[in-house]
């Protein structure tokens, strides 16, 4: 009789099994990569607004309308906000920008993040929270030194 031996059974279930793994989540679409990769590019673009507010000696501020957060600088030296200002632009050339994908969304208090000159928030400290992630992965911005964690 031909048949398949306990070996080769064996690693095809691996095979199987690992290719689950791999290829199940990017099918069921409830993996959470999309709102993780979302909340790290707007951790990334907070703590470039804050570095860029700091080595420009200008105020920047991130707006955050709906699912987007964008970035701007302001265009004059000690300026309250960005209302006489520019999009900031990123490492890239482009302006500043962050945009959700899939289902992913936040909510942030206060509405608008703005650092001043030295790179402290002038709205004081700030959490970002954001749907289908753990609140342990909420974004938050420290009052006193501009500190995003």
């Amino acid at each position: 009789m031909a048949g398949f031996t306990l070996v080769e059974l064996v690693v095809i279930i691996l095979i199987i099994g690992i290719l689950l793994v791999a290829v199940l989540p990017r099918w069921s679409g409830s993996s959470g990569l999309d709102e993780r990769g979302f909340r790290d590019s707007v951790m990334s673009a907070l703590r470039y607004a804050q570095k860029s507010a700091i080595a420009a000696h200008r105020t920047t501020c991130v707006t955050f309308t709906g699912t987007t957060a964008v970035v701007s600088i302001s265009t004059a030296f000690g300026a309250s906000n960005c209302a006489v200002g520019s999009a900031l632009a990123g490492p890239d050339g482009n302006a500043m920008q962050v945009t959700a994908r899939g289902s992913a969304t936040f909510s942030s208090v206060p509405a608008d993040i703005i650092f001043n000159a030295a790179g402290s928030p002038l709205t004081g400290a700030a959490t970002l929270s954001f749907t289908d992630l753990p609140a342990a992965l909420a974004i938050t911005v420290a009052a006193e030194t501009g500190y995003v964690h």
